[in-house]
């Protein structure tokens, strides 16, 4: 079943490649649980099938790089780009498009929280496996407030702006 509006995120685990040590966090990938990340904070999420992809390179990641201050400014605490690749591919698709401190990259590397959310989009006979389907959401506290849920092949409703006018 697909996650809805009103619904709480689901529990799981999502990796980050962490490129400078703090307290807490280790130099490279850390996995952290999905309802720690959420708690108490306004979240834009989008997700997308690929690294390194075309579509998901040329238009979904810089359009929230280019956006990210207005989104702070409408309360926006974090942006999350999440994907079902490893950490260090998100690692190093984030440092390609300078989104280090801007947009959290997000490793959903088995698709377990993917199919968690009932987003999973299986492209094994194109050579890619099981990934996620386009998507945005804004959450807040763990709720999904706002959901974007792209047509196959298309990207017209999960673009920064759209989610962007969807804040108060």
């Amino acid at each position: 079943m697909t996650i809805k509006v009103g619904d709480r995120l689901p529990e799981g685990a999502l990796a980050e490649f962490i490129e400078t040590e703090t307290e807490g966090c280790s130099l490279g990938p850390n996995t952290f649980k999905v309802s720690d990340l959420v708690k108490g904070k306004k979240i834009a999420l989008f997700a997308l099938p690929g690294a390194f992809t075309p579509t998901c390179s040329a238009k979904h990641v810089p359009g929230y790089i280019q956006h990210a201050a207005e989104f702070k400014a409408k309360g926006v605490d974090e942006i999350w780009c999440l994907s079902v690749n490893d950490a260090f591919v998100m690692g190093a698709w984030g440092r390609d498009q300078k989104a280090t401190g801007v947009v959290r990259m997000l490793a959903d590397g088995s698709a377990a929280f993917t199919k968690a959310v009932g987003l999973e989009f299986d492209l094994t006979e194109k050579g890619m496996g099981v990934r996620s389907q386009r998507y945005s959401m804004l959450i807040e506290d763990g709720v999904v407030k706002q959901f974007n849920l792209e047509a196959p092949g298309k990207f017209e409703v999960s673009n920064a702006e759209t989610l962007l006018g969807q804040l108060g």
